[in-house]
């Protein structure tokens, strides 16, 4: 406060003592920094030194932040909304499938075809979809992320595990016409869709709790990540049957790894943009189980894992303790990885 008095004064005085044809641009300059210096001064003693925290920003404008992302979100305390979504070609392109916080793909039959599962927290899509059947292998992430699950029906033995309550779900084959509907433009089965907040409505209707304290991933905005000849991955590969073969090309300028699925970009039906994750995992795992032209994996325990960001590849493993827990990922040191924000994108890679 002494500071800004003496400038104060300091100026005033260069002012009285200097002849008019003295006036000149110095000071003027003076006069300038006496009002800023007394305005601030007014400022100070009306309010009183101001709260700075995280990184100079004061925490009433501070933005909550999604436990999953890092990226700003209306309600980090929303329990997500875990979508089963198509991966067949006649499904394509889907509907916002950019919006959601994490997607998961994995193989669901010995031949390579897979399903995703879009996990919705912070926004809320006009349309998601196509909506598809539940599987085996996805309900620890469902469970892990306390999230409610929305899909159309599923396998006889994850149906039975759903009606004995193994988590809060949504199923189309109960709500069909109400939460969820079809569009005559795609065809069967690939044409059901549904909306984040009818999902939500039904599952408070159904007394459903609806918020949920996620443990969150680390995040840094202003990551560097150090690139060198051993760690450069501009382009991420994952084989597949014709049509579901997957690449991934980073984008320096967004920061992001573009997708693309048999040769053509991966579009969001809803904006007509490229799907573009700031983060690609590659988690390897086991199958565990092969019957009907289905199969299950290993999603519980711990596997080898690959992470991708910021051109880069990091080494190190993903870790699951039980069905209900965190899904984490390690470093080779056992370090849990800071993650550029942004949308992440988990690819499930199994022996087969």
């Amino acid at each position: 406060m002494r500071n800004y008095i003496r400038e104060f004064i300091d100026a005033l005085k260069a002012l009285r003592f200097r002849r008019p044809e003295a006036m000149d641009l110095t000071v003027l300059v003076a006069v300038g920094i006496a009002l800023l210096a007394g305005l601030g001064l007014v400022v100070w003693l009306v309010k009183g030194p101001s709260l700075v925290v995280n990184n100079g920003r004061r925490p009433d404008l501070v933005a909550a932040r999604s436990p999953l992302t890092g990226r700003e979100c209306p309600d980090p305390t929303l329990r997500p909304i875990a979508v089963m979504l198509a991966s067949d070609p006649e499904a394509r392109p889907l509907s916002g499938i950019r919006s959601a916080d994490m997607v998961f793909e994995a193989p669901v039959t010995p031949g390579g075809i897979t399903r995703m599962m879009g996990i919705f927290q912070c926004a809320e899509p006009k349309e998601v979809g196509s909506v598809r059947s539940a599987r085996e292998t996805f309900i620890p992430f469902v469970l892990g992320f306390d999230a409610i699950y929305a899909h159309w029906g599923g396998e006889h033995d994850v149906l039975a595990q759903l009606d004995a309550g193994i988590t809060d779900n949504v199923d189309a084959l109960i709500y069909e016409g109400t939460v969820y509907f079809r569009k005559s433009s795609v065809p069967r089965p690939h044409n059901g869709f549904t909306t984040i907040e009818a999902v939500r409505e039904k599952a408070v209707d159904l007394g459903y709790r609806s918020t949920t304290s996620l443990d969150p991933y680390a995040h840094d905005d202003d990551m560097r990540a150090i690139r060198n000849l051993g760690t450069v991955a501009d382009t991420i590969s994952v084989p597949g049957p014709v049509g579901m073969d997957v690449v991934f090309r980073y984008d320096s300028k967004s920061k992001t790894y573009r997708r693309w699925r048999g040769g053509e970009p991966e579009i969001d039906h809803l904006d007509d943009r490229q799907v573009a994750p700031s983060v690609v995992i590659v988690m390897d795992t086991t199958t565990v189980r092969t019957y009907d032209q289905y199969i299950d994996l290993k999603t519980v325990g711990q596997g080898v894992a690959t992470i991708y960001q910021g051109g880069r590849s990091i080494p190190g493993r993903w870790e699951k303790a039980n069905a209900e827990a965190p899904l984490r990922f390690l470093n080779a040191q056992g370090a849990p990885i800071v993650f550029t924000p942004g949308q992440i994108w988990v690819t499930i890679r199994t022996d087969l």
